[in-house]
């Protein structure tokens, strides 16, 4: 659709007089030729009204001017005789307006087309509707399977947009060029960017390039085959004729080789015997040999014997051709970062947790007692005081009715009688509870508050 300007660089002879037909441009990618008789200067891009083709006028872009229209009329083998139509004048900007006013009438009126369609019940889909630049006239593009007998149509239409109609009809491919769109590839279709001509595209052209026959693969956006079917199709041809076909097995000594696949531009076809996984690869021109010999009745051994090597390909590791200035080596680098600080922190709580003096919720008495050990007996440096007891103390103690706290005589509580217990007395600031401060001070108010004890020491285990 578009076309290089190799021109604009050279300048013309003095006595060069410019080509008088133009090529304008309109909406669908529709190109016309028409005739530049006032010799009006023109470029590429602006809007004109030329002359329509059952009277009025027309808005359209210019799209080429000069030597490269008759290049392209060569091209398209367009005679001057047939370029009749003629170019009026620059639009004005009320030949602009009434433009745009008509180019936004158009989806409505084909909303309405449609509907006054449906009421008759005719087998046609009206895909797009264009209106002439003077609002005179419309262009309604339709697809059917067969020939549709719209005559009552067209006059319900001429009663409802008082305008003069034309019906025309196109193919599934027309239509879908047209409306344009995105293509599988991911590119703009072919058929509204730069293809023009469409040709026949049938099963055989993906049966030629080992294509899978899935219709959904295989269709484009009109619900045909991809027109990009038949680009390489040639370049397959040609590659297949060193290739024999029509190949279903080679007969061998050890069995018969059915054909799996053939990879048409490095000429290797692959066979497997029955019930064996592997495939054979064979060169092209030892298949010909083997078939040549299976007509004359003779067989091969084996086929794995003269099986060929293929290389695996090596992975090339990609060498970027940039410098990295901003020290970003991986997406996931703040990630990694945000895992070490919260295994730190999560290490830091256990740790806490551990060396903490009591847990929350619970009074230092209850992990005083807790934390008590057996009676008339230190506890051992490094060693909890469960550890290191023999089982008869364990069952002493067991049946050993366990003694109340005792509490500071400040308290307004009485001391209690008995023999000091000298594991309390040997804690830790951070089994009782206490400030590490205030602890002689308590080891001190003991010793002198001690009551004496009348029973010997053995009654009192």
């Amino acid at each position: 659709m578009e076309v290089y300007d190799w021109l604009s660089n050279l300048d013309m002879p003095s006595n060069y007089a410019p080509f008088p037909v133009i090529e304008v441009k309109f909406k669908g990618a529709r190109k016309e030729f028409f005739l530049n008789s006032d010799n009006i200067y023109l470029e590429i891009g602006e809007l004109i009204a030329v002359e329509g083709p059952t009277g009025g006028y027309d808005i359209g872009h210019v799209s080429l001017t000069g030597e490269l229209v008759r290049t392209q009329m060569k091209r398209r083998k367009t005679n001057m005789d047939q370029v009749t139509r003629k170019v009026y004048r620059k639009a004005t900007e009320a030949d602009v307006e009434k433009w745009k006013v008509a180019k936004d009438m158009e989806w409505e009126t084909m909303h309405k087309a449609r509907k006054l369609a449906l009421d008759l019940r005719l087998s046609m889909k009206i895909s797009d509707v264009d209106y002439q630049g003077d609002k005179t006239k419309a262009t309604f593009f339709y697809t059917a399977e067969g020939r549709v007998d719209f005559r009552e149509l067209i006059k319900k239409m001429a009663e409802t947009f008082r305008i003069r109609i034309e019906m025309r009809q196109i193919g599934m491919r027309q239509e879908a060029g047209r409306l344009g769109g995105i293509g599988s590839c991911g590119r703009e279709l072919c058929c509204s960017t730069w293809l023009t001509n469409f040709k026949t595209v049938s099963t055989a052209a993906a049966r030629y390039q080992n294509l899978s026959l899935n219709t959904l693969k295989l269709a484009g956006q009109c619900g045909k085959l991809k027109c990009c079917l038949n680009y390489e199709l040639d370049t397959y041809l040609d590659a297949l004729k060193d290739i024999p076909d029509r190949i279903d097995s080679l007969h061998t000594e050890v069995g018969v080789a059915r054909h799996q696949k053939t990879d048409i531009f490095k000429k290797v076809m692959w066979f497997s015997y029955a019930n064996q996984e592997d495939w054979i690869p064979l060169k092209v021109d030892r298949v010909k040999e083997i078939m040549a010999m299976n007509k004359k009745g003779q067989k091969p051994v084996n086929l794995k014997e003269e099986a060929v090597f293929l290389a695996t390909a090596a992975v090339v590791e990609k060498v970027h051709d940039y410098e990295n200035v901003v020290g970003q080596d991986s997406l996931t680098r703040l990630d990694e970062k945000r895992k070490q600080g919260n295994r730190q922190k999560n290490g830091g709580q256990r740790n806490n947790n551990n060396n903490r003096p009591e847990k929350a919720g619970r009074p230092a008495q209850q992990q005083q007692a807790k934390n008590k050990p057996e009676l008339g007996k230190k506890p051992e440096q490094g060693k909890k005081p469960e550890q290191g007891k023999k089982p008869d103390q364990v069952k002493k103690q067991e049946n050993r009715r366990p003694e109340q706290p005792k509490k500071a005589p400040g308290e307004g509580q009485k001391p209690v009688k008995g023999p000091v217990d000298p594991a309390v007395a040997g804690q830790t600031p951070a089994a009782t509870g206490q400030p590490s401060a205030s602890r002689n001070r308590n080891r001190n108010n003991r010793r002198r508050n001690k009551p004496s004890s009348d029973k010997p020491k053995n009654e009192a285990e």
